[in-house]
């Protein structure tokens, strides 16, 4: 849990109120179908299968206990989760010694997506960055064939500035 977030938070949006809110255990079921309502995701195995539950709760409470990370959760007026994103705080050398926050795994569920959730979202994570945790750069990364959420994060200020690089590894 990384300590500095205003969190809850409540996003203005359009004519009701959103909570942004940390993830708890219980948050589970709903960020594993979030995870799963997305195509490139899907094709990588996040199918929201039952025998794969226990690695997701593993997962989420590595991070829950993890100072440097957060998973959170947005929440309709209805209580629905319509949304989910992992932050990492990671203090560097470069830069100075800057700190940057790391957001991974953004999904918002295909039922609200370009309704204007995303921005209001990741604007959210901006200002934190700059004025609680003190972190000059917000960085992320996404997969190649994600032409739409590119355009998305352009049009909010990211610059495409860097070249990534991954592989997978065989565990024993």
């Amino acid at each position: 849990m990384i300590s500095g977030l205003s969190l809850p938070f409540t996003l203005t949006f359009r004519a009701s109120d959103l909570l942004l809110r940390r993830a708890t255990l219980e948050d589970l079921h709903s960020i594993i179908r979030l995870l799963s309502d997305d195509t490139i995701s899907a094709g990588r195995g996040d199918v929201a299968g039952a025998a794969d539950e226990p690695a997701y709760a593993e997962a989420l409470r590595r991070i829950i206990d993890d100072p440097s990370n957060d998973v959170l959760v947005v929440v309709d007026g209805r209580g629905v989760v319509i949304g989910t994103l992992q932050l990492t705080v990671i203090p560097g050398m470069a830069r100075r010694g800057s700190t940057r926050l790391l957001v991974e795994a953004v999904r918002i569920a295909s039922t609200e997506r370009s309704s204007g959730v995303g921005t209001a979202v990741m604007r959210w994570v901006v200002e934190q960055a700059a004025i609680e945790l003190r972190a000059p750069l917000v960085q992320l990364t996404s997969d190649a064939a994600r032409t739409d959420a590119h355009r998305f994060y352009r049009r909010l200020g990211f610059i495409d500035s860097h070249v990534g690089f991954k592989i997978a590894v065989s565990l024993p």
